[in-house]
C-alpha cells in the first residue's frame, strides 16, 4: 500500500517543478520551512473548520515535502543538516494538521492522540533503524505519502459529502485509520530491524 515504492517514478513528474524552482532561486531547505508553514496553514485551517484551506494547504506541504530532496539531489547537495531539518520539519507537520484536526472538532481527542502516537511511532521506527546501524527504513503498511494522499482524498470528499458515516465525520475515520495503521507499521518496522540486528 505504501506509495514509497513509487518514489524511483516520481523523477519525471517532479522535473518541471524542479526546474521551476532553480529558476525561482529556492533551496531545498527553504522548501522545506516553506512545507512546514503550509502544514501550520492546514492545521490552522482545520481548527478554524475551513476544510478547503485546511485541504489545499495539506497539497502544498505534499508537494513541497517531496520536492525539497528532490531539488537537493538534483543539485548534488544532499547532506545531514538538510535530512535532520527534513525530518524534524514532517514531524512538527504531522503535529500541526492532525491536532488542527481534532481541535477543530472533526474528531475527539482521544482520536487525535490515538493517530499521533500511530503516526509518530511509525515514522520514529523508521529512522531509528537508522541510528543502530541498519539503515533507514521505509517499509510498512503506511508511509508518510499515503497519509498525505488520504487527507486530501478526505478533505476533497468532505467538502463533497459533509455529512457523518456511522456518526463519525470523514476526516475523523481517516485519524483512526492513522492510528491503526501507523501502529501496525511502527511494529512491522521494529521486527524488520530487529531480524536485521547483530
Amino acid at each position: 500500500m505504501t506509495l514509497e515504492v513509487l518514489r524511483p517514478y516520481m523523477k519525471d513528474i517532479m522535473a518541471p517543478l524542479i526546474s521551476a524552482s532553480r529558476r525561482a532561486g529556492l533551496t531545498p531547505n527553504i522548501l522545506t520551512v516553506g512545507a512546514l508553514i503550509a502544514a501550520a496553514a492546514s492545521g490552522v485551517g482545520f481548527y478554524l473548520g475551513h476544510v478547503l484551506v485546511g485541504t489545499v494547504f495539506v497539497a502544498l506541504n505534499a508537494i513541497m515535502d517531496g520536492l525539497d530532496g528532490a531539488l537537493a539531489r538534483s543539485q548534488k547537495i544532499e547532506g545531514k543538516r538538510g535530512d535532520f531539518l527534513d525530518h524534524v520539519a514532517d514531524r512538527y507537520a504531522d503535529i500541526f494538521i492532525i491536532t488542527g484536526i481534532f481541535a477543530g472538532g472533526f474528531a475527539s481527542w482521544q482520536v487525535g492522540v490515538f493517530a499521533l502516537t500511530g503516526v509518530l511511532m511509525s515514522s520514529y521506527l523508521g529512522t531509528q533503524a537508522q541510528a543502530v546501524g541498519i539503515g533507514r527504513y521505509y517499509g510498512g503498511i503506511l508511509g508518510r505519502a499515503d497519509r498525505l494522499v488520504l487527507l486530501i482524498m478526505a478533505g476533497i470528499l468532505t467538502l463533497v459529502l459533509p455529512g457523518p458515516i456511522l456518526g463519525l465525520s470523514l476526516l475523523c475515520w481517516i485519524l483512526i485509520l492513522f492510528g491503526v495503521m501507523g501502529h501496525i507499521t511502527a511494529i512491522q518496522r521494529f521486527a524488520y530491524v530487529w531480524k536485521r540486528m547483530p
